[in-house]
């Protein structure tokens, strides 16, 4: 754990690239394999289930520390990190213990989930009599599922390349589900990335995703149109099917295994011929329909692990192929994209369709009925390109539509976390039940005098602004707190914010009835009085455009 501790904040510290994999170096060269083993999955993103509740650690931090609740929360507002507070209010520790990462993850953290809360309850002080305050923190992140660092799996991979001397392509292969939460990682799995398998069999490793960048500008800056293919970009769960020796893996983005939940996919795999992997998209597809039902139908089988009739036939899912990159057994990513799309229609795989324009302005006008079409905008993919590792390169592109947006009025703040702790900048936006006659009548309405005029709360967000522009929200947020709730503080409406979003949906679980997708806010509208912000109706319109 030592070892592993001195090695995040090595990698916390520093913004440097080649001293994080200069950092990454140094430990893989000392560390035993099975330490070895847990630190790549860690840092390349694997998240052990969190093994105590948040309320229990916090209750333990004010029994060890003997300190009332109110002054360790405090605390904790002031540092805006759960670990980091604990690490600070605890005693010196009066044991010492100093056992390996490995040793630490399967003999001590791992275990607590099944123990109940009072020998939890003796695990964990055990743990923090035992380990400096640096090592708390480290304690604190892994059994309450907080840890992240401020590495990329790339990173990670590049540094075993060099480290090792194996091929960085073969690394990241090989690391596909490496980190899946169900398969713990273990020396042998550690040592199993840095060689090629001997009898070159690859079972269902699937292949590192290519990923594409957002379209900065014009696309006719790319140049000739005839070098581009444009394919519509869908909204679902990007995945990988694998077809080998006679058995089929679908893989998520998230390398996540979800075979067991697709099995209409799993049916039409099994007729592929063995040795083909395809890249592709999970969409809930109505029959009968010419284009795929919104996400939220999909929602309704993201997640389960067992799965009704009712809900096969409520949301039947399908996948639309991208790409083809093994074929016959043999890895295809390094031929040109035309020719792996001429290999894939000829296995006959419901392919997605190319969007013929022979010009930009043609595409242009084809992408405007995207909403239309249930998809978020066109994919442009280079006709020579290959199929690269990760966002690399310049022969994908993006082109999404503008996201929807509506004019809200911000009513609710909590402060961050981290670096922005200490500032507010979690947001919860409300638009009107109606719209105001005027601006008397909207201040009426706030004053409580107006009964049937109020704003609805419908969204939170947190992504969009500069740091200034987070600065100065704050400043209006501490100017305008009329009531708290916890952490949270209800402000008097002064701020009218353009909200964008990806998608919208009716919701029964929501106050004003509808959720949108993804929230982000585009700009605060200094032009725009409170009585001209958006209402209901404004947003069911939305629903009804978007269908």
């Amino acid at each position: 754990m030592k070892r592993f501790v001195a090695l995040y904040l090595a990698l916390d510290a520093s913004t440097s690239t080649l001293a994080k994999v200069a950092a990454l170096k140094r430990y893989l060269a000392q560390a035993p394999a099975r330490d070895a083993a847990w630190a790549v999955y860690l840092l390349a993103g694997g998240t052990p289930r969190r093994a105590v509740p948040t309320n229990e650690l916090r209750a333990l931090a004010c029994e060890a520390a003997g300190l009332p609740e109110w002054l360790f929360e405090a605390g904790y507002a002031a540092t805006g990190d759960l670990a980091e507070a604990i690490a600070y209010v605890l005693p010196d520790p009066a044991d010492r213990l100093d056992e390996p990462l490995a040793d630490w993850m399967q003999g001590r953290i791992l275990p607590l989930r099944a123990l109940d809360a009072a020998a939890r309850r003796e695990a964990v002080l055990a743990a923090w009599n035992g380990l400096s305050a640096d090592e708390r923190f480290m304690f604190v992140k892994l059994v309450g599922g907080g840890f992240r660092v401020g590495v990329s799996k790339l990173l990670v991979q590049r540094a075993l390349a060099e480290w090792s001397g194996a091929d960085a392509a073969g690394i990241a292969q090989r690391m596909m589900g490496y980190t899946d939460i169900d398969t713990p990682p273990t020396a042998e799995r550690f040592l199993a990335l840095l060689r090629e398998p001997e009898d070159g069999a690859r079972g269902g490793q699937p292949y590192p995703f290519f990923l594409a960048h957002p379209l900065p500008g014009d696309p006719a800056e790319l140049g000739a149109r005839s070098d581009w293919l444009a394919e519509w970009k869908y909204d679902g769960i990007r995945a990988q099917v694998v077809k080998r020796g006679g058995q089929v893996w679908i893989w998520s983005r998230g390398e996540e295994l979800v075979t067991e939940r697709f099995p209409e996919v799993l049916a039409e795999a099994a007729t592929w011929p063995d040795g083909t992997v395809v890249d592709g998209e999970l969409l809930a597809w109505l029959p009968g329909e010419a284009g795929p039902a919104p996400f939220a139908l999909l929602q309704k089988r993201i997640g389960r692990t067992k799965l009704s009739k009712a809900i096969l036939a409520e949301a039947p899912v399908r996948l639309l192929a991208y790409d083809l990159l093994e074929s016959e057994g043999v890895d295809r990513r390094h031929e040109p994209m035309h020719l792996r799309r001429a290999r894939l229609e000829a296995l006959g795989i419901t392919t997605s369709p190319l969007v013929e324009a022979a010009d930009w302005p043609g595409l242009a006008t084809a992408r405007e009925g995207s909403r239309e079409r249930r998809v978020e905008g066109l994919m442009l993919k280079h006709r020579d390109s290959p199929y690269g590792i990760g966002r690399t390169g310049s022969a994908w592109w993006k082109w999404k539509i503008a996201p929807l947006s509506v004019d809200a009025v911000l009513i609710y703040a909590q402060a961050g976390h981290g670096r922005r702790a200490s500032l507010y900048t979690d947001y919860s936006f409300a638009v009107w039940s109606r719209s105001p006659r005027d601006a008397a009548e909207a201040q009426a309405a706030l004053d409580g005098s107006v009964s049937a005029l109020a704003l609805v709360p419908f969204a939170k967000a947190y992504s969009g602004l500069t740091d200034e522009e987070i600065k100065r929200v704050d400043r209006v947020v501490r100017q305008t707190t009329v009531e708290k709730f916890g952490p949270v503080r209800r402000v008097r409406p002064t701020l009218v914010f353009e909200l964008g979003f990806e998608g919208i949906q009716a919701s029964t679980r929501h106050k004003s009835g509808i959720a949108v997708r993804f929230p982000r806010m585009l700009r605060i509208r200094e032009d725009k009085p409170l009585h001209e912000a958006d209402t209901l109706d404004s947003l069911r319109a939305l629903m009804e455009v978007v269908g």
